[in-house]
């Protein structure tokens, strides 16, 4: 996922559902998805707000861990807009944030719940529409480079991002035959509300806060449109990728936002 975009293909009237669309990556990409013609599925713990240019919009409050809850927010989906074409797991914790051996073990558990759980759901629910329906479809899971760099104080959250990384390689291999593709995606650093938590985190709890303080000095995170302009592309463009685990690229700085 090393090439250059250009324009968004032509996706008006495609349908995406994304998790944890309240905020951060999840809500910018909504509103990139809606500002070039998409149906969208919004949800996440709280109700998505909708974005400004509403080309179809299905909110609602969701849990991941909750299977059935999954389930029945893609039959409301589908029943709206007929079929969904992308399905994009987002929803994510970072915490907690510290030694392992010093963190609060029901944070540790929240964690693998949402970041693995969520998606080992979401990723099912997704596998089962598009086999009621032709024509294949396209999963991505966020994942991040912590999936394979181990971080001081993310135990959790590096661990939960490798395990994404291998479920989607899992479902790659099972749902191929259905016409569903997967990825798992690491976004690059984009400026939200997780970064800013880390940013803020003491260097005795995470030891590589600095490396992530140098980045805003620089202006060197990528934006969510940036990042949602490589999914388009990844999903709907003409040369989809071989690999299944793929980082979008940091942008030039003028693109970045």
């Amino acid at each position: 996922m090393d090439r250059s975009v250009g324009a968004a293909p032509d996706v008006a009237g495609r349908v995406a559902v994304v998790t944890g669309a309240s905020r951060g990556l999840g809500a910018g990409m909504a509103q990139r998805f809606a500002g070039v013609g998409m149906r969208l599925g919004l949800c996440a713990r709280t109700e998505p707000a909708l974005p400004a240019a509403d080309t179809g919009v299905v909110a609602a409050a969701v849990d991941v861990t909750d299977a059935a809850a999954l389930d029945r927010f893609s039959a409301d989906v589908v029943e709206r807009f007929g079929r969904i074409d992308l399905w994009i797991n987002n929803a994510g914790l970072l915490a907690p944030i510290g030694p392992l051996r010093a963190v609060d073990p029901g944070e540790v558990a929240a964690n693998v719940h949402v970041n693995v759980t969520g998606v080992l759901y979401g990723s099912a629910t997704f596998a089962r529409h598009v086999h009621t329906r032709p024509g294949g479809g396209v999963l991505v899971n966020i994942t991040s480079g912590a999936a394979t760099k181990p971080y001081e104080g993310w135990a959790a959250y590096c661990a939960s991002k490798a395990a994404v990384d291998q479920a989607t390689r899992v479902v790659a291999a099972e749902e191929g035959g259905a016409g569903l593709r997967a990825y798992a995606v690491a976004p690059g650093v984009v400026d939200t509300d997780m970064h800013a938590a880390i940013r803020a985190t003491p260097a005795d709890r995470f030891p590589e806060v600095e490396r992530f303080l140098q980045l805003k000095r620089d202006d060197s995170y990528n934006s969510p449109t940036w990042v949602a302009d490589h999914i388009l592309d990844l999903a709907f463009g003409d040369a989809p990728p071989l690999d299944v685990v793929l980082r979008v690229p940091d942008g030039p700085r003028g693109d970045r936002r």
